[in-house]
């Protein structure tokens, strides 16, 4: 048996779920499909989930929300409208939608979540219909049915491990299963969502619960590009990725795939495959535990932005037992997270993303700082980025990072801190925010 997900870009339109249908019939063995909201039919358009958003909005701030429902039930009528399919479904859509309007504000954790996976759980509901109407026996099967029982973090879910016992209980069914992605329910009944994207985080749960052959995830890209296609005109393909190469890739800024969607199939040891919808017949990439073929050292190149790094010195820091801990502390008061911790022996710099940072936090943080810390010098360093380079056989090859740092240094690009894990699967190079692009593009140039 295989999963297949489908992200927004393949579920936008009629003439994109055609494309779905005869995807999903050309193998029996896709028995599991998982499926996104309709995203954007062209670059103007937009999304059903970011109409979601300001139907909440607007119905939490007191104002009229006709017209955000109209709009998006109307979305949903048009591609059945195009595809012929029965207005019963929409009935239920329509209902669905407007039910939204009468859940309860105040102290409603789960509001928030509840509105966005109407876009997926209508989607789900729509397809499934699709498929039973045009060859496939199809059942759409609601995430508490499915058994994807997650704790209550809204925005932020995580699947309860008990769920996989129910979830594999999904293979007695005859029929092809439409799941919708993004969210689950939590104990005491709730929809909680997954982090944004996180339909492909659904595919994945989904697969290693039903122990499938393969995970294939559908997107609107012919696999996964060794650099980011809009910075490295042409840049080499990737045919094939271990999951820690994903993960790092992921992580640093390629957006093709959520980065914890991963997870479920990397511990249950299941091949996935990127494609792309509108080219099925494309190998595309192949994401797996373990490499079959002797690697590049450096498989990908990825940049991400909007990072901040938080400098602290003081003389004799390493002296000082519990210095870090108090530190962290700091920061775990604050509920922020940190991304990476370069040191030395008097210098410690905290890597921390900048949507995890306001002007008040940065202040309170500084004032509890210097209150506990004594530091000698205390600062944030604002417009920061991140460059990976990323390969598993990196190791095995002599002068990677020289290599590297020679590169940023002869394009005149300066690098404000080097990191590099035990694992030897990455290093990564922290620049000014304005010269990512110059460093990615150097960077290509010496390994590609």
């Amino acid at each position: 048996m295989k999963v297949i997900k489908f992200g927004g870009s393949s579920l936008a339109s009629a003439e994109q779920l055609t494309k779905v249908l005869n995807i999903v019939k050309t193998d029996d063995r896709r028995k599991f499909v998982v499926v996104s909201a309709p995203g954007k039919r062209h670059g103007k358009d937009t999304k059903v989930t970011d109409a979601l958003i300001a139907y909440y909005e607007a119905y939490t701030s007191g104002k009229d929300v006709h017209e955000n429902q109209e709009w998006i039930i109307a979305r949903y009528q048009s591609i059945c409208d195009e595809l012929g399919i029965p207005g019963v479904v929409m009935a239920s859509i329509s209902e669905d939608i407007h039910s939204l309007a009468t859940l309860p504000i105040t102290d409603n954790q789960f509001l928030y979540d509840t509105f966005l996976a109407a876009g997926e759980n209508n989607n789900a509901k729509l397809i499934a219909e699709y498929f039973s109407e045009n060859g496939i026996k199809a059942r759409y099967v609601h995430p508490k049915e499915a058994g994807i029982i997650v704790t209550p973090e809204p925005g932020n879910a995580r699947l309860l491990p008990s769920s996989y016992k129910k979830i594999e209980t999904l293979t007695h069914y005859d029929e092809t299963l439409v799941i919708p992605g993004f969210f689950g329910i939590t104990e005491d009944n709730q929809i909680c969502t997954f982090s944004r994207g996180g339909s492909d985080i659904t595919g994945s749960i989904i697969a290693a619960g039903v122990h499938a052959e393969l995970y294939e995830n559908f997107t609107d890209v012919d696999g996964i590009f060794s650099a980011h296609p809009g910075i490295i005109s042409n840049p080499s393909s990737i045919t094939e990725l271990t999951y820690k190469e994903m993960r790092e890739l992921a992580y640093a800024g390629f957006s093709v795939l959520h980065d914890e969607a991963l997870l479920p199939a990397y511990r249950a040891n299941i091949p996935l495959v990127i494609k792309n919808t509108n080219n099925p017949d494309h190998p595309g990439t192949r994401i797996i535990a373990n490499r079959t073929t002797a690697g590049s050292p450096v498989v990908g190149i990825a940049g991400d932005g909007n990072f901040t790094s938080l400098n602290i010195s003081k003389y004799l820091m390493n002296r000082e037992v519990g210095f870090g801990r108090k530190v962290l502390q700091i920061l775990e008061d604050f509920n922020i997270r940190f991304e990476h911790m370069p040191t030395g022996i008097d210098d410690m710099s905290i890597i921390i993303r900048n949507r995890y940072l306001t002007e008040e936090t940065e202040q309170h943080i500084t004032q509890k700082a210097t209150d506990v810390l004594h530091p000698d010098t205390l600062h944030f360093e604002k417009d920061l980025s991140i460059i990976m380079i990323v390969g598993e056989d990196m190791n095995e090859h002599i002068g990677v990072t020289a290599r590297a740092a020679n590169a940023l240094a002869a394009a005149g690009i300066n690098i404000e801190m080097l990191s590099q894990g035990s694992s030897e699967v990455s290093v990564m190079f922290i620049v000014k925010t304005n010269q990512e692009t110059a460093a990615i593009k150097a960077l290509y140039a010496e390994f590609f």
